[in-house]
């Protein structure tokens, strides 16, 4: 495995090939934000606004605009994206590249969360799906970037369900 990107010796610090990890492990509390560059930032603004976000800041000279849920999500609107016509670079192409190609958010219930979805006039671009432990459906903003919305039920007929 190539270790190109770190500093000198910290592949003496961790041990990537067997996946351990040394005491000083990073500690992380918990995601703190999360940036999407968009090409038309008062459109995008109006999609968070759908999903319950609201402004909370506007840094001009940034390019960026705050966004926060009222379950304390935050989200950064990077607005200098440039139109093009290859959709998602990370999802629609043939070649797969590297980087982030979804944020998943946790929902309550997902029959919930669907009825909600539709009725927004959202389109829901695959699922619902059981994936893992949870149950999930994907969205798009109308810059192509994947949203997945997923609740820990296992059965989308029955909320109440764990297993």
């Amino acid at each position: 495995m190539s270790t190109a990107y770190l500093r000198p010796n910290a592949a003496e610090t961790f041990d990537f090939l067997d996946l351990g990890y040394n005491a000083d492990v990073l500690e992380l509390t918990r995601v703190d934000h999360w940036g999407v560059r968009v090409t038309d930032a008062e459109r995008a603004v109006r999609f968070y606004e759908l999903l319950g976000f609201s402004v909370v800041a506007r840094h001009e000279a940034a390019q960026v605009i705050i966004l926060r849920h009222p379950s304390d999500l935050e989200l950064n609107l990077i607005t200098n994206g440039v139109p093009h016509e290859q959709g998602n670079v990370l999802m629609d192409l043939p070649s797969k590249y590297s980087g982030y190609t979804h944020l998943a958010l946790r929902v309550t219930g997902i029959d919930a969360a669907l009825a909600r979805v539709t009725a927004l006039g959202i389109a829901i671009t695959e699922g619902p799906v059981e994936l893992g432990d949870g149950t999930s459906f994907f969205i798009r903003d109308p810059d192509g970037n994947v949203i997945e919305l997923r609740s820990p039920q296992r059965n989308m007929g029955d909320e109440s369900s764990t297993s």
